[in-house]
């Protein structure tokens, strides 16, 4: 068996592994026991194989299952998936269901065998949202939590929610709470918008429509360099593009998220990529507009980069407080 060392590790989470003669799981510094998911890794491998897997951080039962699968298909070619379905955690190989884990304190018949269960195992969350680029980003994410991701694309009947707000967290609880309730399914949705200081905060929620009712990205520019056009001093020409997150569940508390990228609004339009106030926003003191940014630039630093760094930090634990 190979020798390789194998390590998982982010904020939440921080596992070592190697193959050995036999299983064992521990907890540097922590008391937790467990000897149930050794016996069930034992389930997944070869007689007179384990693995030794020292814990350095630890959030959740299904991230360290999730390591265990990604280490048994990359030694062994195996095809196992891992997905959460109503608290458990589900794993299946092809069309063969290998291993259900479930929580310590059991779960009731009718939430696992639930109506909804009856079309295919595992959690779902809907992106709201029909952009399919903004769909795969999440996508990524998500999986890696063992949820499957849909957009409003795969419910076409849904109605338009209209975003009555006057806050950024008004308009993303509207869109996420109401689909929730309309689905029963859990949903995410956003709200964005750029705050310049000069302006009182304005665009905000009005980013999309600031030039009026007809407008689209080159009007909305055009408007904001006209208000702007007595500001003479960069540094007074301060902005932060603003994302709001809500994940909505039914008969749950939202969760609520919330990001700025800090910059400037510059004097004319730089940069063909982005979109938006892309082309006017300046990064920090670079001198460089958000246009200007090659995608992997632009979501380690952006707004919903971040926001959706701070999702992923507390997401699991709101989860599994809210199952």
């Amino acid at each position: 068996m190979t020798d390789k060392i194998y390590e998982y590790k982010d904020d939440q989470d921080w596992f070592v592994g190697k193959w050995s003669d036999f299983s064992r799981i521990y907890q540097l510094g922590g008391a937790g026991d467990f000897s149930k998911i050794e016996q069930e890794v034992a389930s997944l491998i070869p007689e007179q194989q384990g693995l030794d897997i020292v814990i350095m951080r630890y959030s959740s039962d299904f991230r360290l299952l999730a390591f265990i699968v990604d280490v048994i298909n990359e030694t062994l070619g195996r095809q196992l998936d891992i997905k959460q379905h109503k608290g458990a955690t589900i794993l299946s190989e092809g069309q063969q269901l290998r291993l259900v884990h479930l929580p310590e304190q059991g779960l009731p018949l009718a939430d696992f065998f639930s109506e909804s269960s009856q079309v295919g195992f595992g959690d779902k969350i809907l992106i709201a949202t029909r952009n399919e680029g903004k769909t795969k980003e999440f996508r990524q994410m998500f999986e890696k939590l063992g949820l499957t991701v849909e957009n409003l694309n795969d419910h076409p009947d849904l109605p338009e929610v209209e975003e009555t707000g006057t806050t950024f967290e008004e308009n993303a609880r509207l869109k996420a709470e109401t689909i929730a309730k309309l689905t029963g399914q859990m949903v995410l949705a956003d709200d964005s918008g750029l705050k310049v200081d000069a302006l009182g905060g304005l665009p905000g929620v009005w980013s999309a429509r600031f030039a009026g009712p007809d407008a689209d990205d080159d009007k909305n520019n055009a408007k904001l360099l006209h208000e702007l056009a007595m500001v003479f001093d960069e540094k007074d020409r301060s902005a932060q593009f603003h994302t709001t997150l809500v994940v909505a569940a039914p008969g749950r508390q939202s969760l609520v998220v919330e990001a700025d990228w800090p910059g400037y609004i510059g004097f004319e339009a730089k940069g063909d990529n982005g979109f938006g106030y892309d082309p006017l926003f300046l990064v920090g003191e670079t001198g460089r507009s958000a246009a200007q940014l090659i995608a992997e630039e632009k979501n380690a630093q952006s707004h919903r980069g971040l926001a959706v760094a701070k999702l992923m930090e507390v997401f699991p634990a709101w989860q599994k407080e809210q199952s």
